[in-house]
């Protein structure tokens, strides 16, 4: 999946290491673009970045000019939103498994945003459903000489979900627990930071 370059971070946010994010993206010459419009909110746990476009969930944490402004940064993907209902973040219940698969919750809530989804999308996705919405918070990585790798809820945590998980015969499957983060909703994509990096 290409990564598009630029950063967008929140301009004064309460964030204690959100200057030192930055640094580090600048020294990796990354393009940063801070939000200085005070009434735009934008949370990366409501991005979700598919290699084609851009879903954006509206949340408690996302608003409409948040939005905006990632749509306007990155002109050249489309930039659907898709209202959050039920969860905290759009990637609480849905996240890219791997190119071209959506891992998916299989509440009525992940059902209903992913059928938004797939409404306001000119391309289609293959989809990975979950019994578990936490499970599909997933991390792909396409790491050379090893090929597909997803980082996934441990089968202790989503034992129902670990078994979909297993399906996945060319993947390497990476099981992590997450259950202390999860109590202060931490999800694997929130805490990770995932970068290109090239030879």
């Amino acid at each position: 999946m290409a990564k598009p370059a630029p950063w967008i971070c929140e301009a004064g946010a309460d964030f204690e290491g959100v200057e030192a994010v930055k640094k580090i993206l600048e020294d990796l010459h990354l393009n940063v673009v801070e939000m200085t419009d005070e009434a735009a909110t934008l949370d990366g746990g409501d991005i979700l970045f598919t290699g084609k476009e851009f879903f954006v969930g509206l949340s408690k944490r996302t608003n409409q000019r948040g939005a905006e402004i990632l749509a306007d940064v990155f002109k050249d993907y489309a930039v659907s939103k898709v209202t959050v209902t039920g969860t905290l973040h759009l990637k609480s219940y849905c996240t890219m498994a791997g190119p071209g698969l959506i891992a998916i919750g299989s509440s009525e809530h992940a059902q209903k945003a992913l059928k938004i989804m797939q409404e306001m999308s000119e391309h289609r996705y293959d989809k990975l459903t979950l019994p578990d919405d936490q499970a599909a918070n997933c991390v792909y990585l396409n790491i050379p000489n090893k090929g597909h790798v997803l980082l996934h809820r441990a089968p202790e945590e989503f034992p129902e979900s670990a078994k979909v998980f297993e399906k996945l015969k060319d993947y390497m499957l990476i099981p992590v627990s997450n259950s202390e983060l999860a109590k202060v909703d931490g999800g694997l994509t929130c805490c990770s930071v995932l970068l290109n990096k090239r030879a």
